[in-house]
């Protein structure tokens, strides 16, 4: 009885240390960043709303890590080496990821081995070109172009662009202490768009504010954004 106590002790802690040893993996310790681009040129978003998943089959539970896209287009993740496969789902973000031949979002392989850079490069509805603020008289100025780049069946109409202003870098529908619209409709000429937008009061008072020009397309949930610029007033 002794000996078949000792045996069912002994397979226990087998099977325990054989657990532990199966969930403690080392920390993740390669970083692997870049920027959502096109040709070259960043696709600025808002912050915390865009994101691509990465899955790495045959490593414990199959579930993807998701990656958030900052503000500027850039991206940065901490991963353990080893082969992912990198996909933006569909309707995320302002620009078409590549399909597969069956219609879906395509996937693209990434091997990790050590802190690399990759650009991710996708087809926006439009570009926000030539941006310009000025600030007078309590007030701030943007001019802005505005580039379609679908123009096939799959392009898209503008929604409307609205001038963001706010006191800190994070400019967006979410964060702005001021904002004007200019209705989609009412856009005559893409190369030349105007708006302006009231500078409310600042407490504590400040001698500049940051702003940014987004852009919403029709039927397309994330905005497309300019540059974040520090405007002095």
């Amino acid at each position: 009885m002794k000996i078949r106590i000792y045996y069912i002790i002994i397979s226990g802690l087998l099977i325990f240390f054989a657990s532990c040893k199966k969930d403690n993996y080392g920390a993740p310790g390669s970083t692997l960043k870049g920027r959502i681009v096109y040709n070259g040129d960043p696709i600025n978003v808002q912050y915390d709303q865009v994101n691509f998943e990465l899955w790495q089959p045959g490593f414990g539970k199959l579930a993807p890590i998701n990656v958030t896209i900052s503000q500027d287009g850039s991206y940065s993740a901490l991963l353990f080496d080893g082969n992912y496969k990198l996909v933006f789902s569909d309707g995320q973000g302002p620009f078409m990821w590549k399909k597969n031949a069956q219609g879906n979002p395509d996937t693209l392989a990434v091997t990790v081995k050590g802190d690399q850079t990759l650009d991710l490069e996708v087809t926006p509805y439009y570009m926000v070109r030539n941006t310009s603020f000025s600030a007078s008289a309590g007030k701030v100025s943007a001019s802005c172009k505005l580039e379609k780049i679908i123009t096939d069946i799959n392009a898209k109409n503008i929604e409307r662009v609205t001038l963001y202003i706010n006191k800190t870098q994070f400019v967006s529908g979410s964060d702005y202490i001021s904002l004007t619209d200019l209705d989609g409709s009412a856009i005559t000429d893409l190369n030349s768009i105007s708006l302006i937008a009231d500078i409310p009061a600042i407490t504590p008072t400040q001698n500049y504010v940051f702003a940014r020009v987004g852009v919403k397309i029709s039927g397309v949930e994330d905005m497309l954004f300019s540059d974040v610029v520090k405007v002095q007033l």
